[in-house]
């Protein structure tokens, strides 16, 4: 009796020990599956955030040759970050009449923290001049001692 009791308790031993490695195989098979599904849908997410960024940053550039852009696309001149324009009215005919900050935006996309902050600053008039002159020498070339 004691053989058997002893036989019986080596027995579940042993299915509990099999039982475990192959619950750890099934399911590192099914983890596995599962991402190499993510991991598609995680690319596809990918490409198509970056093509909307491209296609945004595109549309950008091309803003001032599409319909209803309200300004000369020759006195335009772009900069990206942290304003998409920079407009000088009147400056093909050799007379700017004010200087315009553009801020182009498609779809339901908004203004980012610094894009506002940018906005105000210039909505208080809080917009000053400042001239910067290279010091003398350093444009000049420099004679070698011979």
């Amino acid at each position: 009796m004691a053989d058997y009791n002893f036989t019986t308790i080596i027995l579940i031993v042993i299915l509990v020990v099999l039982a475990y490695f192959v619950g750890q195989k099934v399911g590192a098979m099914l983890r596995d599956r599962y991402w190499q599904k993510e991991v598609e849908n995680i690319r596809k997410d990918a490409v198509k955030r970056s093509r909307a960024v491209l296609g945004g940053q595109f549309s950008e550039q091309l803003a001032p040759f599409l319909p209803d852009f309200k300004f000369n696309p020759t006195e335009c001149r772009f900069l990206g970050k942290p304003i998409d324009f920079v407009v000088f009215p009147g400056m093909d005919g050799k007379e700017i009449t004010e200087v315009v900050f553009v801020e182009v935006k498609s779809g339901t996309s908004s203004l980012s923290t610094v894009e506002r902050q940018l906005r105000d600053v210039i909505k208080e008039k809080k917009v000053s001049w400042s001239e910067y002159r290279i010091p003398e020498g350093v444009t000049e070339e420099k004679k070698e001692d011979s």
